[in-house]
């Protein structure tokens, strides 16, 4: 069994991921990686506040590693991973698991940082269709909540939306049933990984116009793909300070 670090944004694909990493028992996951905006406490594109990510890990029974980023560039991002991967590789750990399915471009921009490491991408979910990948996911009795749409594809009135079968039948024909053309982004609050629910309510609904510049973990959107004037983001509370 191979030491991994799963990189982890709270969402539905991350977590469908690690079950079907869980289930092979080829690799021994030994903690969860999640890059959060050091100003914000948030998860970077989702929105998500990063007392919400530790419930996940908590409830998931997996340490959690957090790496803060200030800069939102690309050059802070790789940098600080490159570090991160190396302390990892210390420890005998050489591979890392995604959840990306088909974004062939940044597939290539995770595997080069990967590689200037040592380390080796691993994608569970590779290729696989969207349509049946995403109604496997509910069937399997996971839970996950749509915490930021993006208006070039889906309104206000999704955010804050449970994932289900109802939700899939009324997104628009040209959203992808995984939200792999950054349709929208979730949080996974339930589901097999999960030892407990993760408690959340809702809060306010806020529209942030989109940046010049990209995420860092973000290289430019492929060919085809539309641009967002910006995104809808549902503010998901914690039970805690409900």
């Amino acid at each position: 069994m191979h030491d991994a670090i799963f990189c982890w944004s709270g969402g539905k694909d991350s977590a469908f991921a690690l079950y079907k990493v869980l289930q092979t028992k080829e690799y021994r996951v030994v903690s969860l990686f999640t890059t959060v905006n050091e100003a914000y406490r948030r998860v970077s594109m989702h929105g998500v506040r990063q007392e919400l990510i530790k419930k996940q890990s908590e409830s998931i029974g997996i340490p959690l590693d957090i790496m803060y980023v200030s800069e939102g560039s690309n050059a802070e991002y790789e940098r600080k991973m490159e570090k991160y991967l190396q302390q990892k590789k210390a420890e005998g750990v050489h591979y890392a698991i995604f959840g990306d399915i088909f974004l062939e471009d940044l597939r290539a921009y995770r595997d080069k940082n990967l590689a200037r490491a040592g380390f080796t991408g691993v994608y569970p979910l590779w290729k696989q269709e969207t349509n049946p990948l995403s109604r496997e996911f509910i069937a399997l009795g996971f839970k996950t909540v749509l915490c930021c749409t993006n208006d070039a594809y889906l309104g206000k009135e999704y955010a804050g939306e449970v994932f289900t079968n109802s939700l899939l039948h009324k997104f628009p024909v040209n959203v992808d049933p995984c939200g792999e053309n950054g349709e929208f982004h979730s949080f996974c609050f339930d589901g097999p990984v999960f030892t407990r629910p993760v408690k959340y309510g809702k809060g306010e609904i806020v529209y942030k116009p989109l940046e010049v510049k990209l995420s860092e973990d973000h290289p430019p959107l492929p060919a085809g793909h539309k641009p967002a004037r910006g995104f809808w983001y549902c503010d998901l509370i914690p039970d805690s300070v409900m």
